[in-house]
């Protein structure tokens, strides 16, 4: 730039003085060489280059020097990072691989690679108490020895498989494919699987954060809700710091306390919504609505004078859920410490013909539990779970061989309450003990009060994974 700049001032000065010594030829005799001076200007622009040169080797051997500089203080930086991390790094000889070493290698692929993951998950747990209508006061046991498979088929679908072992044998747990991107933020899952009935009801008991599922859970469903059929999982559009989503799944109707009348196979539909959002940096909230229905459509009645008599006719079952998950974890100490706090309430309403003869009636049962946990060290988790269940109430409830208990009951304002107090030590990730204290009690419905001891054992790369 600045050479251009030099010859331009050049030019201008040679029109200048051409111009200039016309009219002093034609005023006056000339007084000065026009040579003279063209070879001065020759000279003054020769030491422009020069300068003008030299400065440029000047400012190139600074920036070289710099980038030298700025390499070797990155290559110094990413040395002290790694003998930090690892010990010194000793510098390597180079030397030639001789022919005896040489080795040769294909491109296929290694057939191991092919192999699914495999993961073996132990749940020990005993018990010391006492159980209103039963003499039993202790128990020691292996609840289940779950045998995991895991693999991806291809890059867009993964086979998820579990197989629960007990001392009474073994059966299929869950064994899904997921297909993912079917349509736009759209996966596909097609199996056996724990349906997404609000939070809980989708882990696995091994996994729980305490020994047993919500009680509520267990009166009304009998244990988690397992079937088979399809789900559809949709990412909606979220808006700042929340996401939500959908899901739909399309499933026999098989669980035998709520469709246990389903003898045409009726499919059920759940629906679930969820809404998650980021409150803090170090803080989200979660909150979902579910519903589930279905039909039944063979009912046994105790007709009098007749007998047990079986009538076919179609009543519609509903269910809804509702949770809300509050979770509390720093992130720069986020293995340290943290607080969770989680409630879930379920409502059944069940259409049915009544045991005793009397004609079309429904069943009303609800609970709902909340507990509050909090890491106090990287090992130890301390917290406590509310469990409420209210059981509708029938005169009916206990016809002889056709008990609707726990879902009705003959007691006036029957109802359970259950407290449970508990601590989690995780010994390693792959080994976890709890120490867990049950106190139930109610009206209508068994009370009991236990101190459970449990280990949770893992063998495998999956760990305590939840499902």
């Amino acid at each position: 730039m600045m050479k251009h700049i030099c010859i331009v001032i050049a030019c201008l000065l040679l029109v200048s003085q051409a111009s200039w010594s016309q009219d002093a030829a034609g005023g006056k005799s000339q007084s000065l060489d026009s040579q003279s001076q063209i070879e001065a200007i020759q000279r003054q622009l020769d030491e422009l280059r020069r300068q003008y040169s030299e400065k440029i080797s000047e400012l190139e051997r600074k920036i070289e020097q710099l980038g030298s500089q700025s390499q070797t203080d990155e290559e110094a930086d990413i040395r002290r990072a790694a003998e930090e991390s690892v010990g010194p790094i000793e510098e390597e000889e180079s030397t030639e691989r001789s022919s005896e070493e040489t080795v040769f290698k294909s491109g296929a692929l290694g057939l191991q690679a092919l192999n699914p993951e495999i993961s073996v998950v132990g749940d020990s747990v005993s018990w010391y108490g006492d159980t209103e209508g039963s003499k039993q006061r202790s128990n020691f046991g292996l609840r289940v020895l779950g045998v995991h498979f895991e693999s991806y088929l291809d890059p867009y679908s993964k086979l998820k498989a579990c197989v629960p072992v007990n001392e009474g044998g073994a059966e299929l747990g869950e064994a899904y494919l997921t297909r993912y991107d079917v349509g736009k933020n759209l996966n596909l899952t097609l199996g056996k699987f724990h349906q997404q009935f609000g939070v809980v009801n989708r882990w696995h008991v091994p996994s729980l954060d305490q020994v047993e599922f919500p009680l509520a859970l267990r009166q009304i469903l009998g244990g988690p809700l397992v079937a088979t059929g399809a789900s559809f999982d949709w990412l909606l559009p979220g808006s700042g710091n929340s996401s939500q989503g959908a899901m739909l799944q399309i499933t026999n109707g098989e669980n035998p306390r709520v469709f246990g009348q389903n003898a045409r196979n009726y499919p059920s539909a759940l629906l679930r919504y969820t809404n998650y959002r980021d409150l803090s940096k170090d803080k989200y909230l979660e909150m979902g609505l579910t519903t589930l229905a279905g039909q039944n459509n063979l009912w046994t009645v105790n007709q009098p004078g007749t007998g047990i008599l079986t009538e076919d006719r179609d009543l519609w079952t509903w269910m809804l859920g509702a949770d809300l998950t509050l979770l509390w974890e720093p992130t720069e100490a986020m293995r340290y410490r943290n607080w969770l706090w989680r409630s879930e309430a379920y409502y059944l309403h069940k259409n049915i013909l009544a045991p005793d003869g009397s004609g079309k009636d429904s069943l009303n049962a609800w609970g709902a539990y909340s507990y509050f946990q909090r890491k106090v060290s990287r090992t130890t988790e301390i917290g406590a779970r509310v469990d409420y269940y209210r059981p509708d109430v029938k005169s009916y409830a206990n016809v002889s061989g056709l008990s609707l208990s726990p879902l009705a009951v003959t007691t006036s304002g029957a109802y359970q309450w259950q407290v449970s107090p508990y601590i989690t030590l995780w010994q390693s990730p792959w080994v976890k003990w709890r120490l867990e204290y049950d106190h139930r009690w109610g009206n209508g419905l068994p009370g009991d009060d236990r101190l459970f001891i449990q280990c949770t054992f893992a063998a495998g790369p999956h760990k305590h994974e939840r499902y």
